[in-house]
C-alpha cells in the first residue's frame, strides 16, 4: 500500500513538474505594429533633403557620394562609421551634430525638420 501511494505521490510530481514546465515556456513577442508613415512629414524631409543633403548623399542608391548612400538604411541596422543602431533618436542626433566628415545641422535647420529628413531617409 505504502508503494503505491508512493508511486502517485512520485507520478503528480512528475505531471505537475510537466504543467509547469509547459507553463513557463517563453512564448514569441509579438512585433510591434509600425507606426503610421506621416506622408506629409516624409514629403517635408524629402524636400529639405534634396536641397540640403543631396549634395553629399545618394537617396536612390546606397553609392558613396562625399557621404554614404542612404538607401537601404533601415535594412543595414547600423551605421557604418561607428557600428551604432541606426534608430530615430540615432539618425536625429547624427544630422544635428554631425561628424568630422559632415558638418552639424541643428543651427541651419529646425528639429522638426530635423525629424522630417529623419522619416524620409527612415523610407529608403
Amino acid at each position: 500500500m505504502k508503494r503505491i501511494i508512493c508511486w502517485l505521490g512520485i507520478a503528480t510530481l512528475a505531471m505537475a513538474g510537466v504543467a509547469l514546465a509547459q507553463g513557463t515556456e517563453k512564448k514569441p513577442k509579438a512585433k510591434k505594429a509600425a507606426a503610421p508613415v506621416d506622408k506629409e512629414a516624409v514629403e517635408r524631409g524629402r524636400i529639405l533633403f534634396e536641397k540640403k543633403c543631396a549634395l553629399c548623399h545618394n537617396a536612390d542608391s546606397d553609392v558613396r557620394k562625399i557621404g554614404p548612400g542612404l538607401k537601404g538604411l533601415n535594412q543595414r541596422g547600423k551605421f557604418s562609421v561607428n557600428d551604432n543602431k541606426i534608430t530615430d533618436k540615432t539618425l536625429k542626433a547624427w544630422i544635428e551634430s554631425g561628424d568630422e566628415q559632415m558638418p552639424p545641422f541643428k543651427e541651419v535647420l529646425s528639429e522638426k525638420e530635423i525629424m522630417d529628413v529623419v522619416r524620409y531617409v527612415r523610407t529608403l
